[in-house]
């Protein structure tokens, strides 16, 4: 099922349509026999900031005008949506985040070394992605998962986390509690124990915002 179009993918499809065809905003919107400033970008908002939508009728003649079919100019809507949804972000194994030079004193992602990927979400600009090692979070995330990272998300009870000690440990766990001095976690797979960890041997932790399977 398509998800509700937005005003910005309804746009980009228009430009993207011309663009195959090899017409400019005003040079398609001429072949279809529209004013030539119909599809202007300075048209698309009036000058209260309100949106303006294209009209049925005049993608209509966009369509007739180009011999474009309906479906392929929903195929551009869809493709300009998941445009607009992807991002890349950085990318490292959970054992190679161990190691220094890879984040700050507060988890979020510096220097080099790192690979990247492309991601079709929502996330921050702070986000990153760790590959899971080992099953300490088996069922929920297996070896080789990719789960994204943010250092800037709020984190509350019962939020799956990233955490990193002081000695470098890298643990993938679910927050159970944390006071001024410790900061307790929870172990989904029962074969680990749970683990409690005081405040000064914590270095940072991040909330996992969502997981790729």
């Amino acid at each position: 099922m398509m998800d509700v179009l937005s005003h910005a993918q309804i746009w980009a499809a228009i430009d993207a349509l011309g663009e195959r065809y090899g017409l400019t905003p005003s040079g398609l919107a001429r072949k279809a026999g529209l004013d030539p400033t119909t599809f202007n970008r300075s048209k698309r908002e009036t000058q209260a900031g309100r949106q303006r939508w294209p009209s049925t009728e005049s993608i209509a003649k966009v369509l007739q005008a180009t011999g474009a079919s309906l479906d392929e100019f929903m195929a551009l809507v869809s493709a300009s949506g998941e445009a607009a949804r992807r991002h890349t972000r950085p990318l490292i194994g959970m054992a190679q985040a161990g190691e220094g030079g890879f984040f700050d004193d507060a988890g979020f992602a510096v220097g080099a070394g790192w690979d990247e990927i492309d991601i079709l979400a929502d996330t921050d600009e702070h986000s990153y992605a760790l590959e899971i090692s080992g099953d300490s979070m088996a069922p929920l995330y297996r070896e080789g998962d990719i789960v994204i990272v943010s250092p800037a998300a709020p984190i509350r009870r019962g939020d799956r986390v990233v955490v990193k000690t002081v000695a470098g440990e890298i643990l993938a766990k679910e927050l159970k509690r944390q006071t001024a001095r410790s900061i307790e976690l929870r172990s989904v797979n029962p074969a680990y124990p749970d683990r409690v960890l005081p405040r000064d041997e914590v270095s940072w932790m991040a909330r996992i915002l969502w997981a790729s399977q």
